[in-house]
């Protein structure tokens, strides 16, 4: 095979290196068995550095893409003899919760499977780049499918999902709607979780004794859905319930409040701070739930109650689709965490 180098891509040479030699196992111009140029060789004729083709080829040794052969050099790896799947992971942003999610994927898979990562930032237009490019040189694709929730951009995002077969996709976190197909998926519903989250902490009856004050940004992708879920919690348990866009000034004995946006952001400060300078005490006079679980909720406010999906889970039943070769849909596990603030 011929090796080519863009110096003016964003993409770093050692990936553009080891995406070339994926492309060429996959499409046939690389042939298993056939030698590829030595380190450097290579490095010689593009006018790189050896240690650009040395990280280069790690890679794809650890992928087992290519075979090293003591003292003649290295050969192009027989995909079909290969029991290690190549995985592409299309995330839309790198948070903690993502985190939490990629590491119990990976630590699920261990080496049992050769693993990239990229974010589309929630950019159709990344996604189709995305695409364009690393299309056909994975076995799966898991991706997380938030995007914007206008008509057009939910048409493109089909029609991008659409080019990735079935067998190879895996959605997480967010289930495209009336999208068909045995693809895979591990997902939450929005607007039912919600529902049996905050149903969890109540009794119906409890309207008589509390207020619930959701707290949201203008922003938030789910937002609106999420409100209809409330909507309808509240309705049925007959709490008396407003929203607001950051934290009101009218708090007082028996607010329970809700905050949809609180990775320790503005909202859940400035909530706190309101809060302690009229002088009402948290878990006591005032409750608070925040949503979405990560580790530093047990220290936040002598533990923080939260109602959220388990995303470790999400990455581990991910990850087992994967290592077993089998695809299924499956609603994650959504639980109301109590702790002191409720």
């Amino acid at each position: 095979m011929t090796f080519k180098i863009d110096a003016g891509s964003q993409e770093p040479i050692y990936k553009q290196l080891v995406m070339q030699v994926k492309r060429a196992l996959h499409d046939g111009s690389l042939p298993a068995g056939e030698q590829i140029p030595s380190m450097n060789d290579l490095a010689a004729q593009l006018d790189i550095s050896r240690e650009t083709v040395k990280k280069a080829y790690g890679i794809l040794v650890d992928g087992g893409l290519i075979v090293p052969r003591q003292g003649k050099g290295f050969y192009a790896a027989n995909l079909e003899e290969s029991a290690r799947p190549q995985v592409l992971v299309i995330f839309d942003k790198f948070s903690v919760y993502k985190q939490i999610l990629f590491n119990a994927f990976a630590e699920t898979l261990g080496d049992s499977a050769d693993i990239t990562i990229v974010n589309h930032n929630q950019s159709l237009d990344l996604l189709t780049y995305f695409l364009d490019n690393y299309l056909d040189l994975f076995d799966y694709y898991v991706l997380t499918p938030h995007f914007p929730l206008d008509s057009e951009t939910q048409d493109g995002v089909v029609r991008q999902l659409a080019r990735i077969p079935n067998r190879k996709l895996i959605m997480l976190d967010r289930l495209q709607p009336d999208y068909p197909g045995n693809f895979g998926a591990v997902y939450q519903d929005f607007e039912s979780d919600i529902y049996g989250g905050l149903a969890q902490g109540f009794q119906k009856g409890d309207g008589m004794n509390c207020r619930l004050k959701v707290i949201t940004l203008p922003e938030s992708l789910y937002g609106s859905i999420i409100r209809h879920g409330v909507e309808r919690f509240c309705r049925d348990y007959r709490i008396p319930v407003s929203f607001y866009h950051t934290a009101p000034d009218d708090i007082s004995r028996g607010d329970i409040f809700l905050v949809l946006n609180s990775q320790l952001d503005e909202g859940l400060v400035g909530l706190v701070r309101k809060i302690s300078a009229r002088n009402l005490t948290i878990g006591k006079d005032v409750r608070i739930i925040s949503y979405n679980e990560f580790p530093m909720n047990e220290l936040v406010l002598n533990g923080l109650t939260t109602v959220s999906t388990d995303f470790w889970e999400m990455g581990r039943l991910a990850a087992n689709m994967v290592a077993t070769h089998k695809l299924v849909k499956l609603h994650c596990p959504f639980r109301m965490n109590r702790r002191h603030t409720f």
